[in-house]
C-alpha cells in the first residue's frame, strides 16, 4: 500500500516515507505537466527574446502573443487547481 501511494504521489519511497513521518501534505494534481511544459516553452521563448534585445539585434518587440499564451497556461493551472 506505501508503494502504490509513493508511486501515485511520484515520489520516490524515501521522499513518500519522510514526507508522511513530518505530517507533511502530499497534493497530487493530474493535468499539471502539459501546463508545466508550456509554461517552460514560454520560459524559454521569452529568453531568447531578451538575450536578442539585449545583444541589439531586435529593439521593438509585439509580446501580445506570448502574453496570451502565457495567460492560456496559468489559467489552465489555476483551473486545475479550483477543480
Amino acid at each position: 500500500m506505501i508503494q502504490k501511494n509513493a508511486e501515485k504521489s511520484r515520489l520516490s519511497m524515501s521522499a513518500f516515507i519522510l514526507s508522511a513521518a513530518l505530517d507533511k501534505q502530499i497534493i497530487i494534481v493530474d493535468g499539471l505537466d502539459k501546463s508545466l511544459a508550456e509554461l517552460k516553452a514560454i520560459g524559454r521563448n521569452l529568453n531568447q527574446l531578451t538575450t536578442l534585445c539585449n545583444m541589439g539585434k531586435i529593439q521593438a518587440l509585439e509580446l501580445a502573443e506570448l502574453k496570451q499564451q502565457f495567460g492560456t497556461a496559468v489559467e489552465s493551472i489555476v483551473g486545475l487547481n479550483a477543480g
